[in-house]
């Protein structure tokens, strides 16, 4: 590689970077999927990694694939059954901490979708949080992954 193309990779590479880490946030396996080509929502799940040392809290979430864009979690309403909640007050990400969206917990829900999710497709999306402030991902539509993918729970994680 000759200086000057050396030179040149070094924007996009920083570019790149910035993506995935931004204030200490980082963002790992992150997918989103709906139930179909038709679907008029669908939901994005990743696990947030907190590398600082002082607890942060994703508050929003904004996409222009969807009319609303918004964090959820799946709570037991008191009679066994389980429903999908909006969670105003966002997710705690604890200093030095991993916390999960993931199937069957918290999650980013995309509602009036404007556009079909395809498999393979990338949508994306900018994270709001408290200290870190706005942390861009593009996130890639697998229609295929499993629910248990990852071993995660929607739990905090201390630790890496």
């Amino acid at each position: 590689m000759s200086f000057k193309s050396l030179l040149l990779s070094v924007p996009a590479f920083v570019a790149m970077a910035g993506s995935a880490l931004a204030g200490g946030i980082s963002v790992e396996d992150a997918y989103a999927r709906s139930s179909g080509k038709n679907a008029k929502a669908g939901a994005a799940f990743m696990v947030i990694v907190n590398e600082t040392d002082q607890d942060d809290r994703l508050t929003g979430v904004a996409a222009d694939i969807s009319s609303r864009t918004e964090l959820h979690t799946h709570r037991e309403s008191g009679d066994g059954v389980m429903q999908m909640i909006h969670v105003k007050e966002g997710f705690e990400i604890p200093a030095g901490a991993r916390h999960a969206l993931a199937r069957g917990g918290d999650h980013v829900m995309f509602m009036g979708l404007n556009q079909s999710l395809e498999h393979g497709d990338t949508v994306p999306v900018t994270l709001i949080f408290e200290h870190a402030g706005e942390v861009q991902v593009d996130i890639p539509v697998d229609l295929e992954r499993k629910p248990e993918h990852g071993g995660m729970t929607h739990k905090s994680h201390s630790g890496g």
